[in-house]
């Protein structure tokens, strides 16, 4: 890929400046997904388990609150030094890949139908029960998928909602109203 120049007066003269990549290790090396990757997972864990040693820990036999959170926090970030880890290696085939953090070409509505199930999750579950709010979650949720059809979307809500209702409030006795109407008990 090639940029011609101009000059003072406003022409072209001809030259090209020829983009390059750095070749620097270090300039390779943040230009990796991979460590963002595994120092965000490794930020995550220090937290979590910074919090976690804030409760009381306990023994294995009498397992505290602060026990779990700890425990799977150093876990996160183990596993984050491995992901950030293998952004030292180079790739297999030796040829650059595409490291762009963002996908040439982001799916922005199944992110956002993705990143709103929750909420749609608490709102009608919130003011109208397990069922709607599962419903509603498990719809949008896989709305974002651009190969979704309506039938298949519905279909799929409609066995996850029945399941989850199963077990969820008759199997694990969750206190969650299974139908209500604005949240009156």
């Amino acid at each position: 890929m090639g940029f011609e120049t101009k000059n003072f007066n406003g022409l072209k003269d001809g030259r090209e400046e020829i983009l390059r990549r750095s070749t620097s290790p270090l300039g390779e090396l943040m230009g990796k997904r991979d460590l963002y990757a595994g120092g965000l997972m490794v930020l995550l864990g220090l937290g979590i388990a910074l919090k976690g040693t804030s409760y009381r820990a306990g023994s294995l036999m009498h397992m505290g609150p602060g026990f779990l959170p700890t425990a799977l926090g150093v876990l996160l970030v183990l596993l984050g030094i491995a992901i950030a880890g293998t952004a030292l290696t180079p790739s297999a085939s030796g040829t650059v890949e595409d490291q762009r953090i963002l996908p040439e070409h982001p799916q922005w509505w199944a992110w956002f139908c993705i990143l709103m199930s929750p909420v749609l999750f608490i709102v009608f579950g919130r003011y109208f029960g397990m069922i709607p709010g599962t419903f509603a979650c498990v719809f949008i949720a896989a709305l974002g998928d651009k190969t979704a059809t309506w039938r298949g979307t519905f279909i799929l809500a409609s066995v996850v909602t029945a399941f989850g209702v199963g077990l969820f409030s008759y199997f694990l006795q969750v206190p969650m109203p299974i139908l209500t109407w604005w949240g009156a008990q």
